[in-house]
């Protein structure tokens, strides 16, 4: 029976739901492998978890399945979910202590969401202008 770890991370309206297994170092996201997947950008935002800790994907494969949000919400959301996948299968305190020195949404979603909208104007704090004069 081989160890199998089930992880998530959201940014705005962006869930990312992340599958670790014993493999050979293989990340693909909705099916597409990491190398090839999105923007440039998006793709080294992703890697973030990977590069801090060079050789720590070679014996495991991570499946991510992404939905919702933007490009790069999607990709903050990604790599939370590869940050905690990551720290769960190895439970090893120096990974948690290297990921939040660098970066505590490695390991938190981003809790912050869109302000609503409000009557009377064009946004959540923008209101129509007057003129009477």
């Amino acid at each position: 029976m081989s160890k199998i770890i089930n992880t998530s991370g959201k940014k705005k309206t962006a869930v990312a739901r992340a599958t670790v297994k014993e493999g050979k170092g293989r990340i693909r996201i909705n099916s597409v492998p990491l190398e090839i997947y999105g923007t440039e950008l998006s793709r080294l935002k992703i890697s973030e978890p990977l590069l801090l800790l060079p050789g720590i994907t070679d014996e495991i494969d991570i499946s991510v399945e992404v939905q919702g949000g933007g490009y790069m919400g999607q990709a903050d959301a990604i790599r939370t979910a590869i940050g905690r996948g990551i720290l769960n299968w190895y439970n090893d305190p120096k990974i948690k202590d290297a990921y939040l020195a660098y970066d505590r949404t490695l390991l938190v979603n981003d809790s912050r969401q869109k302000e609503a909208k409000k009557p009377h104007g064009r946004g959540a704090r923008k209101k129509f202008q007057k003129s009477y004069r």
